[in-house]
């Protein structure tokens, strides 16, 4: 005859099945905002995504930090934007996790530039002229064309390293790429008037930006990429204005806003602030939202007399 306590523990049995996840979810590092959105996208509840930086920082100027060595190590795909933009810090970092399955080369690594054509690659490597990336310009996230190449590699990958769940990602991504291509029609049509609109840069972080839109750089703040201007180089920046003049000058959520506000108070051009990623801006709360809002704000200023 069963005891009270055993008729219990039997009782209970299936309740504690219940609470028992059907999958343990894919772990996913991804370095920047924008990638850790576009997993969330592509993965919904079968992944867990943690992010590496925030769009209020540099993604260049990363410390390895133990935290970080802690989330690489028990990753199960690392997303990064690769193209030497994370090379002061992801290296460190990923032979400090010890985890196999992230390293280079592994199909738990994943390098979002390798899927789409890369602007600004040097014709001779100098690094006497600042931050210059051998493979090209690393800021990719900035055209939504090119979200749509990486998005389409990404679930590709999902469904490689967790083939369990293949026809969950594989659906996810058709769905995704829908709405995508949907929004990105919306927005180029949108965007016709910015069309040859001419425009300084704080960073050289808007090619990929500038030509899709068909936005025209007539100069750039940073003396060289990743060096802050001095005096010096804002006034003849100034001084070329006269034969070359712009509509705005476009920094990005997580740069000191000083120098293009020197700029708009001395030349009267106008200094817009660009989410870069998701979070730069409170518009920007997705992928989505960052085409939006980015679209927004420099269609307001273009429209401006």
């Amino acid at each position: 005859m069963m005891n009270r306590k055993t008729v219990f523990a039997m009782l209970a049995a299936p309740l504690v099945l219940l609470t028992i996840p059907a999958h343990a979810a894919l772990r996913v590092f991804a370095c920047e905002p924008e990638w850790g959105a576009l997993a969330q996208e592509l993965g919904g509840d079968l992944v867990e995504v943690s992010v590496a930086t925030s769009a209020l920082q540099d993604p260049h100027q990363i410390q390895a930090k133990p935290s970080l060595i802690a989330r690489a190590r028990n990753a199960d795909l690392v997303v990064c934007t690769g193209a030497e933009l994370e090379i002061g810090w992801l290296p460190v970092l990923l032979q400090q996790s010890g985890n196999a399955k992230v390293q280079p080369g592994q199909p738990g690594n994943f390098a979002a530039a390798d899927f789409v054509r890369k602007l600004d690659v040097p014709g001779q490597l100098d690094r006497s002229q600042g931050d210059v990336h051998a493979a090209g310009n690393p800021h990719i996230q900035t055209d939504p064309r090119n979200i749509s190449q990486v998005a389409s590699a990404l679930g590709a990958r999902l469904q490689q390293v967790d083939a369990a769940h293949a026809p969950q990602y594989a659906q996810r991504l058709k769905d995704f790429s829908g709405r995508w291509q949907q929004a990105t029609g919306r927005w180029t049509l949108q965007a016709a008037p910015l069309k040859g609109v001419a425009v300084v840069s704080q960073h050289k972080a808007f090619a990929y930006l500038y030509e899709w839109l068909g936005l025209k750089e007539v100069a750039v703040l940073e003396p060289k990429p990743g060096v802050e201007p001095t005096a010096s180089h804002l006034q003849a920046v100034l001084a070329s204005l006269k034969n070359s003049p712009a509509r705005m000058t476009l920094y990005s959520a997580y740069q000191d806003p000083k120098p293009a506000e020197w700029l708009s108070k001395n030349a009267g051009v106008p200094a817009v602030k660009i989410p870069f990623t998701v979070g730069g801006t409170d518009g920007a709360k997705d992928l989505f939202g960052l085409f939006d809002d980015t679209l927004s704000r420099l269609l307001a200023t273009a429209a401006k007399p």
